[in-house]
């Protein structure tokens, strides 16, 4: 039985030190943090203000790359012209189904968008207000 486990440990030391010769010799490998921080992707929070329903786009585009939070004030076309802003609110929420986000209103005049990683805090007073 000792010259089985004999074996089999050899055979395994064997390999591990013939796939892996800098580990071998029992030394160490650095491994830099800097191409850590590269490769991982900012989330950014980004103010869009809509006075036409054509200035969605911009906020639309960046919310389909994905690492964009957007904070939209719908003031001016709020003022502007009712439909239109009804049309945009439309094409934003359709746009947040897709990327599987979240929409939310606060105040009078914001909307904020979340891509899919993230979540909108909303208070009781908020969800008795949407069920209403």
């Amino acid at each position: 039985m000792r010259k089985i486990l004999k074996n089999l440990k050899r055979k395994f030391t064997r390999q591990s030190s013939e796939t892996y010769p800098d580990f071998a010799s029992g030394d160490y490998v650095q491994v830099s943090s800097e191409s850590d921080k590269t490769s991982k992707a900012k989330i950014v929070v980004r103010p869009f203000i809509i006075e036409d329903f054509a200035d969605i786009k911009p906020a639309l585009d960046s919310l389909r790359e994905g690492y964009t939070i957007a904070l939209i004030n719908i003031r001016p076309l709020k003022e502007r012209d009712i439909v239109e802003l009804k049309r945009a609110v439309n094409k934003l929420k359709k746009t947040c189904d897709a990327i599987d986000g979240d929409i939310a209103g606060f105040g009078e005049d914001w909307i904020v968008i979340t891509p899919a990683f993230a979540h909108i805090y909303r208070t009781t007073q908020t969800e008795n207000l949407e069920e209403e």
